[in-house]
């Protein structure tokens, strides 16, 4: 390697030639993401443009008619609509998810409550909250574990204004610890927050100009 170059880094998601269909109708066709440590990257697509699909199989919770996914490390998924039950505390839905993936302790998701400003609710059921703050059990959830690549769906659906900030806040600390971070949307805001902007159309990525590093990302 010449002295002053920068390393490549071995992505820890790939997607590549993936297709999907149901029935006749072809969702994906031939989709390819490459997304490598520290990275930031969001997946911009209209309504029924397959961005669930894509999120699904990248998730590994839905198979691929052809093409192949691989992930190198933990994965974190927060989908659109949180799955939480209506019944359970705040506090009870951090010890299952904990208890489930045999965490020694509560640590980080009290550290996460905290970041994200919700800590009164911690004795409410899950039934009672607001939208805006079971979208932050959601994403609390699925940063528990401390995942390497997180998947976010929609993530600031019914955030404030001082916890969009504080969501890009974590964003930001997840990146610098060499996390990469997935957001699956219908619009960008803030462009220059993201290493890759990928437009997802026709079943295929196509990427944007990115203010920042560029990565990968085939067609």
């Amino acid at each position: 390697m010449a002295r002053g170059s920068t390393p490549v880094q071995e992505p820890v998601l790939q997607a590549l030639d993936v297709h999907k269909s149901y029935g006749r109708h072809r969702v994906l066709r031939g989709a390819d993401l490459t997304v490598a440590p520290g990275r930031l990257v969001a997946v911009v697509g209209e309504n029924g443009a397959g961005k669930s699909t894509l999120l699904k199989i990248l998730a590994g919770t839905l198979p691929v008619d052809s093409g192949e996914v691989t992930l190198s490390g933990t994965l974190g998924h927060c989908p659109q609509d949180p799955v939480l039950n209506a019944s359970l505390t705040v506090e009870q839905h951090l010890r299952y998810f904990a208890a489930a993936r045999r965490l020694p302790d509560l640590g980080r998701g009290r550290e996460l409550v905290e970041l994200l400003g919700y800590e009164r609710y911690l004795a409410s059921v899950a039934g009672e909250l607001s939208g805006g703050t079971r979208q932050k059990l959601n994403l609390t959830l699925a940063l528990l574990h401390d995942p390497d690549v997180l998947l976010l769906d929609e993530p600031y659906q019914g955030f404030d204004w001082e916890t969009y900030l504080r969501f890009w806040d974590l964003v930001d600390d997840l990146r610098a610890r060499g996390k990469a971070v997935v957001i699956i949307t219908h619009l960008v805001f803030e462009q220059n927050r993201f290493d890759l902007l990928a437009d997802l159309t026709d079943g295929r990525l196509t990427p944007r100009a990115a203010s920042r590093e560029e990565q990968h990302v085939g067609n």
